[in-house]
């Protein structure tokens, strides 16, 4: 735990910092043609599409301020539609991609540490900052910021794919100023997701 929070800024200010850990809404999983994990992967399908305009609804909700996403078109795709209909801004950050075939951990860590030393320090200084990625990239950051491994693994034995969270589905990350350790909520499932 004490190097997970060497690796946070120094200067986190008093706001509250939090980031929304947010999977891709669902993609046309028909598509085996199109490779998963290299841009551009697949596209949304249509019930994706909606999932993204639910989700746009609670960003706006909990007031992010930021979006981040990976270059692949399903998490575009589900990004811009959320981050259009709450007006903020969406920006695209290569290290949210995919977790690709043979990459290792550090890989991960290499390319997602940057941004979430970013992400932290935007959200302290500007409000909640959202992180639009795939189910991987996501189980990688709750671990990173301290999740339990029952917890995490438990999620993930509830969704497809062995992802810590549905499609379209938001995990909160509340920094606690007086533990310095993160408080971790499902916060939203799109209405047609049911947990096995």
């Amino acid at each position: 735990m004490m190097e997970q929070a060497s690796r946070l800024p120094k200067d986190i200010n008093t706001h509250p910092t939090t980031l929304y850990l947010i999977r891709h809404a669902s993609p046309d999983w028909t598509r085996v043609d199109i490779p998963y994990d290299v841009p551009p992967g697949p596209p949304l399908t249509a019930s994706g599409r909606q999932e993204a305009h639910s989700l746009g609804l609670f960003v706006k909700s909990v007031g992010i301020t930021k979006v981040y996403y990976s270059p692949l078109e399903r998490t575009a795709a589900t990004a811009q539609i959320a981050a259009e209909f709450a007006r903020i801004p969406a920006l695209e950050w290569a290290g949210l991609a995919e977790w690709k075939k043979g990459e290792a951990e550090s890989e991960i860590r290499a390319r997602l540490g940057p941004l979430l030393e970013t992400a932290i320090t935007e959200s302290s200084d500007y409000g909640p900052i959202g992180l639009v990625t795939h189910g991987s990239p996501v189980a990688w950051l709750l671990k990173e910021l301290g999740m339990e491994p029952d917890r995490l693994e438990k999620h993930r034995g509830m969704f497809d794919h062995a992802n810590p969270l549905p499609p379209a589905g938001v995990w909160s990350a509340r920094l606690d100023p007086a533990t310095h350790s993160w408080v971790f909520a499902l916060a939203f499932t799109p209405a047609s997701v049911t947990t096995a």
